[in-house]
């Protein structure tokens, strides 16, 4: 081949090859040049704020302590409306109680017992207008006997069609008489237990080998109620079970019929729980100024409560009643025990005795009615109910009661 024929053929290749845009390949490279230089403005900035700020925190470091650095605090967790504590009894913080004569003027927890509690004017029967959920029970006299009148969480009444007799104490009505579903109310009675299910409206009566009973006490459960004599207490199977069960057991227990409850209950010197055997057992000890034992022990989640006639307490000295102390127990360790106590009248203009007495809340006129959710606690305080906030410690009223007896359960709250 001569060399003057390579040319040619040179040319002949490269006119199949695509010729390159090179307006493109421009604007390409200004657009990379261009954000090359955006980036590095940006990091100068930057570097300018930083050393700007480091600069202020060297100076503010230096001119004085009243300039100093204040690290961030953590926010307060206790409620807007808390109430700080008086003191400490035996180790526990303590709140005292709106004094007697001024419970009309707390502010009020709204529940179905309204403001005040009284005897419906009428009422329908409960075969004819059963009730879902149980907010409360008081008892109505007829005669020689007492018929229940059910509240239900709705506010309405029902009367249920049995006749109840009187126990040893008076009125057969028990304190924890509604079970934990809100369902269903036990009545002592002399030589058994009589159920009534306020949803299916049915009346069942259970027979006891003694005849003296006086209180009721439900488990979790609400299969089994606890109920008690003095130095006796039977386990009674009301619902469910399993195939074959004896429907009342005898198990352990106490001087005092009140005191059998479960899961848990309060004595002087200690916490005990209740066993699945039938025994109790002792979760903590507990030191208190306890002179005598109020009414049931109520458990909620985390805590048992009941009240105690207290020996003298030098921390809220008293001088025209005994103290009395609503004693909230922990049964977790990380939630503190606290305790409540009912205070006296205020000072004033010296009454005579038969003046003062009425303002007087002497020894059996209060106990714990129950709870009205995890951290409130429900009180009968002579003559009013009342919720204790346990993490506030305020005190609200409940209802003024023109009833004479009163058990209260779940469907209280919504």
């Amino acid at each position: 081949m001569r060399r003057e024929d390579i040319p040619p053929l040179l040319y002949q290749a490269t006119d199949r090859l695509p010729e390159p845009d090179l307006a493109d390949a421009a604007w390409e490279g200004g657009v990379v040049i261009r954000r090359r230089r955006r980036r590095s403005a940006f990091v100068s900035v930057l570097a300018v704020l930083l050393v700007g700020v480091v600069a202020v925190i060297v100076a503010a470091a230096g001119s004085g302590s009243n300039s100093g650095l204040v690290p961030p605090t953590t926010p307060p967790t206790n409620p807007e409306d808390y109430v700080a504590p008086a003191g400490k009894i035996a180790g526990i913080d303590y709140w005292v109680a709106p004094p007697p004569g001024s419970e009309r003027f707390l502010d009020r927890l709204e529940t179905p017992l309204g403001d005040k509690l009284q005897l419906p004017a009428k009422v329908r029967r409960l075969a004819d207008h059963p009730l879902e959920r149980l907010a409360a029970v008081v008892l109505t006299k007829h005669g020689s006997y007492y018929r229940p009148l059910l509240l239900g969480s709705d506010g309405s009444w029902s009367l249920a069609d049995v006749g109840l007799v009187a126990i040893a104490t008076g009125a057969p009505l028990s304190l924890g008489a509604i079970s934990p579903d809100a369902a269903i109310a036990a009545f002592p009675q002399p030589g058994e237990l009589v159920v009534v299910d306020a949803a299916t409206t049915q009346i069942v009566h259970v027979p006891l080998p003694t005849n003296d009973i006086r209180s009721v006490s439900w488990l979790a459960d609400a299969q089994y109620v606890l109920v008690s004599g003095p130095g006796v207490t039977y386990r009674v199977l009301v619902s469910g079970g399993s195939p074959g069960e004896v429907p009342v057991v005898r198990i352990s227990g106490v001087g005092d019929p009140e005191a059998a409850t479960a899961p848990f209950r309060l004595q002087t010197g200690s916490v005990m729980r209740y066993l699945d055997s039938g025994q109790w057992a002792q979760d903590s000890t507990l030191s208190l100024p306890v002179r005598a034992w109020v009414g049931p022990t109520f458990s909620s989640n985390s805590m048992a409560a009941r009240l105690f006639i207290a020996n003298d307490i030098p921390q809220v000295p008293t001088h025209v009643s005994q103290p009395q102390v609503v004693a909230a127990i922990s049964t977790l360790r990380s939630v503190p025990s606290r305790l409540l106590v009912l205070g006296e009248p205020l000072p004033g203009p010296a009454r005579t005795p038969e003046a003062d007495h009425p303002y007087v809340r002497e020894p059996g006129c209060c106990a714990v009615l129950g709870w009205y959710d995890e951290g409130t606690a429900l009180l009968e305080v002579r003559g009013w109910v009342l919720a204790w906030d346990l993490y506030s410690g305020r005190v609200r009223r409940v209802t003024e009661l023109a009833v004479g007896g009163l058990a209260v359960g779940p469907g209280l709250r919504p």
